[in-house]
């Protein structure tokens, strides 16, 4: 059995050991300076991650356009502050992706 590593297994466990929750109100001067990255729930943040360390843009540029990565609004920045919001976070820079925590119900 081959006990080596691959590189796209150390990026992954890189990302994946980087990724945290933090509240919002940690995060805005992210936000100020145009650096956060909303991801829709339906994706796993650590692929987007990858993806985009990886430079495939044509990943990237699908979800784009499906709307499913974007800039985080003004409406959502304040939703989030007011709801006093925390969310699951992952940078690659310059970008910080940011995802809504799923909370159990």
């Amino acid at each position: 059995m081959n006990e080596e590593i691959s590189a796209e297994e150390l990026l992954r466990g890189k990302l994946n050991s980087e990724t945290a929750r933090m509240p919002w109100k940690e995060l805005q001067r992210h936000f100020a300076s145009g650096s956060t990255l909303w991801i829709d729930p339906a994706l796993d943040l650590i692929e987007v991650g990858f993806r985009m360390e990886r430079d495939d843009a044509k990943s990237i540029e699908t979800w784009m356009n499906k709307g499913w990565i974007r800039p985080v609004s003004n409406d959502q920045a304040r939703r989030w502050y007011n709801d006093d919001a925390e969310l699951w976070t992952c940078v690659v820079r310059p970008w910080v992706l940011l995802q809504e925590v799923d909370e159990p119900a």
